[in-house]
């Protein structure tokens, strides 16, 4: 019967496969959590949406490249229409989306609001002192005083 117990208790693995650490684990994540949250808060994203082109001067009107990147995005799906495994399809059609993706990241201002130094560092503590604890998790909790190690740290016996 006590052998049934010892395997029942043998099983619980903690975080990580190692035992213990959930307590740490849990707290780390939460701290984590209200940290990244606390950061991205503070943080503003506008776009000009491809604003990066020219002005016509005699009329004021604002051209963008736009279309230029959507050229080798057309090309390949015409291939692939044509052929489904054109590896020059796939390719114009995989750089032209990358191009798109591209053009529409470069396009977007990221700002961090003006915050005090003190609202700064509770954030980046949280952020980091969570994902320092969540690591520390994934390591066996060290066995208490008056328990054995487990016996996989035990040394063997001559």
């Amino acid at each position: 019967m006590e052998s049934q117990k010892e395997a029942q208790k043998s099983r619980f693995i903690g975080a990580g496969g190692t035992p213990g650490g959930i307590g740490t684990f849990l707290l780390g994540f939460a701290m984590a959590c209200a940290g990244a949250w606390l950061i991205t808060n503070q943080v503003t994203v506008s776009s000009g949406f491809f604003a990066s082109g020219f002005v016509v001067p005699v009329i004021n009107y604002q051209m963008n490249s736009f279309g230029l990147s959507l050229i080798p995005f057309i090309i390949g799906i015409g291939f692939l229409f044509f052929d489904g495994k054109s590896v020059a399809g796939w390719l114009l059609t995989i750089a032209g989306l990358v191009i798109i993706l591209a053009a529409i990241l470069m396009s977007l201002h990221i700002y961090f609001r003006p915050t005090s130094l003190f609202n700064t560092l509770v954030m980046l503590v949280l952020l980091f002192g969570g994902l320092g604890l969540v690591f520390r998790s994934f390591k066996a909790a060290p066995a208490a005083a008056g328990q054995a190690p487990p016996k996989a740290a035990q040394d063997p016996k001559p």
